[in-house]
Parts: C-alpha cells; structure tokens; sequence
C-alpha cells in the first residue's frame, strides 16, 4: 500500500470519526438519538415510502427498521399506512410534528456543517466540496451503487450545480 492511499484511508476516517462525533452531538440538542436522526432525516428527504425501501436506503434489515419505525409512531413522529401499490407493504411518512422534528434537526445539523465549513477560505470550500462529491462518487461505485441501483439523490441545493454530476 503506498502512503499516499494510507494517509488517504487515515485522513477519511478521522474526518468521518470526529464530523459524526459532531454530527451526533448536534442531534442531540434535538432531542433525537442517532437512529431517529437517520430515520428523521432519510423520511424527510423522500417523503412517503415503502418500509422495506427505507430499511434497502439505510441498510438495515426489516425487522430492525420495523421496530425503529414503530418508535417514531408511538411519539407521533411517523405514520403507518397501507401501501395501495402492494397490499403487503407499509408506506411509511413523516407526521407534521415529525416534519418541525425534521426541520429542526437538519437545521442544527447544517449550522455545524457551516460553523465547520466556515473555518475555510471561499477556494478551500470549493475544493472540499468537489473532493467531497469525488469520495462520494467512488464510495457509491465501490458498494455497486449508481444512480439506478439507489435513490439516493443529491440534497436540492445541489441539484443544477458543478457539484451535482459528482453524486452521480
């Protein structure tokens, strides 16, 4: 292994280790633990869907993602209802308390990622950014998902930008 890729491997987890340790914190103020955030904001990007499809987008087995779910009904944060394209399915959605849970959540979440980001030079954050896209790119290509395999899409203040063919 060269040590440009080791310094690579080094550099992303401790970016990863510490940016998730910040990210984690900034949820908390929100009252939402790490699952409920994932859940919180993956329903919050997508809208209604299957369960099944949102346990396939976090990467979590259906019973887990079932039991998750069940959670956030009980506080009233999601709803459960019949899937009309396939009766044996679940969609599952956020409730208006769920989407101010949503709204609050991504708005601590993104005055970190500005407190952080701000700490940088306008041409830092570019080259971060598009760095950023890159790893995304490569991380997708190497778990075999691309655009058609998952849905995941980039945030709407990406979509139309130079940033956006590095979701793709």
């Amino acid at each position: 292994m060269s040590d440009q890729v080791e310094m690579s491997g080094s550099l992303l987890r401790e970016v990863t280790r510490l940016y998730v340790r910040a990210q984690r914190t900034a949820a908390d103020c929100c009252g939402t633990t790490p699952t409920q955030c994932q859940l919180i904001t993956e329903l919050g990007r997508t809208g209604s869907i299957p369960l099944g499809e949102l346990g396939r987008r976090l990467c979590l087995e259906k019973s887990w993602i079932g039991r998750a779910v069940d959670g956030l009904v009980a506080e009233g944060l999601a709803a459960k209802e019949p899937n009309p394209a396939d009766s044996r399915s679940w969609l599952v959605r956020l409730t208006p308390p769920g989407k101010r849970r949503f709204q609050a959540l991504n708005d601590q979440l993104e005055d970190h990622a500005e407190r952080v980001t701000n700490r940088l030079s306008p041409r830092e954050r570019t080259m971060v950014n598009e760095s950023l896209g890159l790893i995304l790119r490569a991380l997708r290509e190497d778990a075999g998902l691309t655009t058609a395999s998952c849905c995941v899409v980039p945030p709407p203040e990406l979509a139309d930008t130079p940033f956006d063919q590095n979701w793709r």
